[in-house]
Formats: C-alpha cells, sequence, structure tokens
C-alpha cells in the first residue's frame, strides 16, 4: 500500500527489431515510453530523427473506420438488450488474429461505404423532393416548361402577389394589352401562378408594368414537359431512391453478425494506434533506435527477460530528487484501499517520493460516509448496487473503483443504520402501524437516534474530526523525520500535541503545566528563525493561524451530524405523508418514492461532503500532491477482456 517504486529505461536497439520489440513491450504492459532527456545542444543528439509518422495516420484511420461502421451498425441494426451483459472474453490468440483482423476491416470498409451511399441518397432524396416541391404550383398548367420567347411573341412563367389582378393590369396597358394573355396555373395565400405571352412590339412596356406590380419571373432549367409529367417523373426517382436506400440499409443490417467481431476489431485498431503513438517519442539513427522511459522497479525481472531475446544495450536506474517531478506515479493498494484511487486522483495524484493517501484516507472516507447516510434501507441498495454491477457487468478503472467503493460505503451506511434504527427512516413502524394501529412497535432498537441524540452525535462528529486532524498531523510529523526536518516536526505537530493535551487536562482540572510547556512551545518554534521585531509577529501569526485553523476545520465535520439528521428527517417526513390517508397502497408509493429522492440526493450529497472533508481538512496536513499518473505502453480495450490462455 504505497507508491510504486519507479526506474529510468534506456534501451538502443535495432531497427529491424522495432516493430517486434514494441508489440512485445505493449504486451507485457509495464513500460511508459517517453520523450528522451534534455540533451542540450549536443550535436549528436540532434543529428537523431522521430520515426516517420505515415504508421500512425494509417493507424488512426483503420480505427475511425471501424468506429464509423460500429455507428452504422447502431444505426441500421439496433443491439436489443445486453445493457447488463458482461464484456466477453477473448484469448490473446483470439484477439491477435490476422485473418480475423483483415476480413473485420473489409467488413467495416463496406459498411462505412453503404453508409456514405445511403448519405448521398438522402442528399439526392432531399433535392428532388425540393424540386418536386417547387414544381407544385404549376401542376395544372399543361404547357411544357421549355417553352420560350420567340421573335415575335415574349412567353414568361412567373409569380404576381395574390392580391394583383391580371385583367386590370392588361387594362392598364391600354390598346397594347389586347397584344398580352395570362394564363393561371394556380395561387396560394400568398402569390399567383401565370404564364404571360405578349407580342413582342409592347414586351418591354409590359414586363416594366408587370415589374412595378411585383411580378417575378420563374425558371426550369433542364426540364422538359409540363409541370405534370415533371411530377411524375419525380415521383418515380423518389421511390427508386427510397428503394435504393432500402437495400443499403438492408445491407447494413446484414452485418450485425460481425457486431463482435467489429468490436474486437476496434479493439485491436486501438491498440495499433496507442503502439504507433508511443513509437512518435523514439529516436532513429540509421540502423538503430533510442528508448527512453519509465518502468515499475517490482517488474525488472520481466523486462530483463524479454530485453535479453534481443541483441540490444539497456540500463536502469533509480530517479534522482530532482527528477522526481517527472517520475510517474503508480499505486499499489489492496482491496480495501484501491476503490479509494478514484478519490485520490480526482483530486491529484500524489507527489513521487511522497506518500500515498489512500490506506490513510479509506477507514475514515468510508466511516464518515456511513455516518452522513446512516440507514440500513440506503445501506442494503448501496450493496445489492455493488455486487451486482461488479460481478455481472465486471467494469474497469473508474467505474470497478467507484461501484467498489459504493460497497463500502454501503456496508458503512448498513451499520451506522443500524445503530440508529434507521430503515428508510421509520418505514417500518409507520407500516406496523398502518396494518395493527395498536401495535407496540414504535421503532426499530437503536443505540441513539438522529433527533433525540443531536448534541451527542454533533460532539462525537467533531471528536472523530480531531482524530482525523491528529492522524494527518503524525503522518507530516513522520514525513518530516524521514525527510532530516526534525526542528520543523517538533515545533509545528509536536507543539500543537502538547497544547492540545495541555487544554484536555486544564479542563478536566487535571494540571495546566502541560498548557504553560505548550504555550512556551510556541513562543519559542514560531519565531525561532525569525529575527527582531518579526519573532513577535510571527508568534502571533502563528497563534491566529493555528486556532482558527484548528478550530475551523474541526468545526467542518459538524456536517456528519447535519447530513445525518438531515436524511434521517426527510425520510420521516415522506413515511409520515405517506401514512396521512390511511391507506397501506398510498403509503408505499408516496414512502418509497419519498425515500428514493431522498436517497438519491444523498447519495451524491453524502460522497461530496466526504471528499470535501478528506481533500481540504485532511490532505492539508501532510498531502504533497502533483503527482503524473503513470500510463505504460499496455492493452487496452473497450469492449472485450483478453485473457490468458
Amino acid at each position: 500500500m504505497a507508491i510504486v517504486k519507479m526506474k529510468r529505461l534506456r534501451l538502443i536497439a535495432l531497427r529491424a527489431d522495432r516493430e517486434e520489440l514494441l508489440k512485445r513491450l505493449q504486451d507485457l504492459g509495464c513500460v511508459e515510453i517517453d520523450e528522451p532527456e534534455d540533451t542540450g545542444d549536443d550535436p549528436a543528439w540532434a543529428a537523431l530523427a522521430r520515426p516517420s509518422d505515415e504508421a500512425l495516420g494509417e493507424a488512426r484511420e483503420r480505427q475511425s473506420r471501424v468506429s464509423e461502421a460500429l455507428e452504422a451498425l447502431k444505426q441500421y441494426a439496433p443491439e436489443k438488450g445486453g445493457g447488463f451483459s458482461p464484456r466477453p472474453e477473448v484469448t490473446r490468440k483470439q484477439f491477435l488474429d490476422r485473418e480475423a483482423y483483415d476480413r473485420a476491416l473489409r467488413d467495416a470498409g463496406a459498411l462505412c461505404d453503404a453508409r456514405r451511399d445511403i448519405a448521398a441518397l438522402e442528399s439526392d432524396f432531399g433535392k428532388l423532393q425540393a424540386q418536386q416541391a417547387a414544381l407544385a404550383p404549376w401542376l395544372s398548367l399543361e404547357i411544357p416548361l421549355e417553352t420560350a420567347s420567340t421573335p415575335s411573341v415574349t412567353a414568361l412563367f412567373g409569380t404576381l402577389p395574390a392580391g394583383e389582378e391580371p385583367e386590370a393590369l392588361l387594362g392598364e396597358l391600354g390598346q397594347a394589352g389586347e397584344l398580352c394573355s395570362f394564363t393561371s396555373a394556380g395561387r396560394d395565400r400568398n402569390v399567383q401562378y401565370l404564364f404571360f405571352l405578349c407580342h413582342r412590339s409592347v414586351a418591354d412596356q409590359a414586363v416594366e408594368l408587370l415589374q412595378a406590380h411585383g411580378f417575378s419571373r420563374a425558371t426550369f432549367r433542364g426540364l422538359t414537359g409540363t409541370a405534370a409529367e415533371n411530377d411524375r417523373r419525380l415521383q418515380g426517382e423518389l421511390e427508386a431512391n427510397r428503394k435504393a436506400r432500402q437495400a443499403l440499409a438492408e445491407k447494413a443490417a446484414g452485418y450485425a453478425g460481425e457486431r463482435s467481431a467489429l468490436r474486437l476489431c476496434a479493439d485491436r485498431t486501438a491498440q495499433d494506434v496507442r503502439r504507433e503513438t508511443a513509437k512518435a517519442q523514439l529516436r532513429d539513427t540509421g540502423e538503430t533506435f533510442y528508448l527512453a522511459g519509465w518502468f515499475p522497479a517490482e517488474d525488472q525481472g520481466a523486462l530483463k527477460a524479454l530485453l535479453d531475446g534481443y541483441p540490444c544495450a539497456w540500463e536502469s536506474a533509480d530517479p534522482a530528487p530532482e527528477d522526481y517531478p517527472q517520475v510517474p506515479v503508480k499505486l499499489k493498494n489492496n482491496w480495501f484501499t484501491r476503490p479509494l484511487n478514484m478519490v485520490t486522483e480526482m483530486y491529484s495524484l500524489p507527489a513521487y517520493g511522497g506518500v500515498d493517501p489512500n490506506p490513510l484516507m479509506a477507514p475514515f472516507f468510508v466511516l464518515f460516509y456511513g455516518i452522513m447516510l446512516a440507514d440500513m434501507g440506503y445501506g442494503l441498495l448501496m450493496i445489492l448496487a455493488s455486487l451486482i454491477v461488479t460481478r455481472r457487468l465486471k467494469p474497469k478503472g473508474t467505474m470497478d473503483h467507484l461501484f467498489r467503493l459504493m460497497g463500502l460505503c454501503g456496508v458503512s451506511t448498513f451499520a451506522v443504520g443500524a445503530l440508529t434504527g434507521g430503515f428508510f427512516g421509520d418505514f417500518i413502524p409507520q407500516l406496523a402501524k398502518l396494518i395493527d394501529p395498536n401495535t407496540t412497535l414504535t421503532a426499530l432498537p437503536s443505540l441513539f437516534t438522529p433527533l433525540d441524540d443531536t448534541l451527542s452525535i454533533l460532539v462525537g462528529a467533531m471528536c472523530l474530526g480531531f482524530v482525523q486532524i491528529v492522524t494527518g498531523m503524525a503522518i507530516s510529523f513522520v514525513e518530516k523525520l524521514k525527510k532530516g526536518q526534525v526542528m520543523d516536526a517538533v515545533w509545528e505537530e509536536v507543539t500543537w500535541w502538547v497544547v492540545f493535551l495541555g487544554a484536555g487536562l486544564a479542563i478536566l482540572g487535571v494540571t495546566k503545566i502541560v498548557l504553560i510547556v505548550g504555550g512556551v512551545m510556541i513562543l519559542v518554534g514560531s519565531g525561532w528563525n525569525a529575527k527582531g521585531f518579526g519573532k513577535v509577529t510571527a508568534v502571533f501569526g502563528s497563534l491566529y493561524n493555528h486556532i482558527t485553523g484548528y478550530f475551523g476545520d474541526i468545526l467542518s465535520y459538524s456536517r456528519l451530524m447535519a447530513l445525518m439528521l438531515a436524511g434521517s428527517v426527510i425520510a420521516q417526513v415522506f413515511n409520515t405523508l405517506g401514512a396521512i390517508p390511511g391507506n397501506i397502497f398510498l403509503f408505499l408509493i408516496i414512502s418509497l418514492a419519498g425515500n428514493a429522492l431522498n436517497f438519491a440526493l444523498n447519495l451524491l450529497g453524502c460522497y461530496v461532503h466526504d471528499l470535501r472533508l478528506q481533500c481540504l481538512e485532511y490532505f492539508g496536513k501532510f498531502y504533497q500532491d502533483g503527482g503524473k499518473p503513470f500510463q505504460p505502453l499496455d492493452i487496452k480495450t473497450k469492449y472485450i477482456d483478453v485473457v490468458q490462455e
């Protein structure tokens, strides 16, 4: 339960072995490939080249193709059920099967082509529909749309505002109007659709008048025949388009049976991208390549066994203290403390060379969560959810930590709920009273209750907070001793332990001597490295900062009591509301709905407040953050799990 010790790796090997060696390192999964150390202006290093990124581009293209194929399957062959199914397991041989990989890539290409063809047809379908909509007002006009003007006659298709009367316009033309005519194709609320003919001699005068009254010319480029004939042609093309899209969609849906193979292929392409991305960190000469990175010291034997099979030169070295900010951090914990990784990673990983907070935080985090939620019913729900998800779905990474932490907190919640007699609040006594008004079951057995023992719970919460704060100080004390900062540990932690002990003895009326000694230590320790008047200001600054700081930190733990009380009261309020009608069926509906809401709110609220207590009040005493996560070149999958044969 600590931060894993890391070693620096430097390797020079033949370029001919590069691809195979990278694959073997990825299978081993314990080496993080990093940029080579800064070599300054060394011309020998400047001559080294980065590997070509052509293979990386090809790997990303394959990954994109398979992802698009899976999206096409999701669209045209939706998966039914399977939402609570665990990820399938495959052997390493199946995962690396080249023939299956190539076949899946071909299927992915066919699916992508079908999807793009469907998209092109959908685009064409929209254009055909737009053309059909444009022709709809002209369907009653039995004049070919390609009708054009002649040397003697001007012919125009166009529209006029609905309020204009064509006959009145002809009257405005006077005798010239006798050489003009309108043929109506129809009208709607805003415009009327017309075909206009006039003799060439009056065309300019007539067109000028029409435009003055809002005439707008309509064109039908590339169309021949009447509007009705073109409409029938477009309808046929639309129907053909529908059939073509349906055929392509059915073709895409026919690949539903290859979904598992495509998912395996997607995971395989992801590994190719990871490997090619790592390869970009290498440096090449004409015949060799240079690799720099980090690996856990505990894996040196496995790494040596691998590298001994290649003609290469390599070395490992412990990082120097000045290199610690660049050293990646890997935490090693047991089943109880490992779920707290999600809390640590959400805050920040510890700095390399620091202390792993998980085993120091886990007991407090789990206990505090149980105190805040404190209900047997809610605890059972959390335990069941944790067991179902972790055993059936077998999640990985953060999700696995989340549900395992939920299970641990569920056990704590159930235990504290048993002490307070809470089972969905007072659900059981209320239900018993509805069934038998004369029942003697008015409350479940309890050691204390949030409503009756509020002050005691508050004092207990602050005492627990004091214990955690002192624990944090003890961790800081040990870390300072390890670093040789003995006087800092004495004047900081030991001084205030003496003050705390002295204050307790003085309150109990035992003696005040210890408190006086603590005061003297504050006076000496606060200004021991200050000079002149700075000693006075240092003393007052130390007193103010520490007294207000410790008091504020301990007071923050009152939220343990506040959330326990709030959750208990809300649950009882909903149970009481459900019992008012006197109907068991209504009671169950109202009570369960209210408790579900209360559970959902407190499930998140308790986590947030618990996280705050750890990150602010506890970590502030000893934690050094800023660690960089260890990200080795390994096999990380999304859809399947690779198992040993």
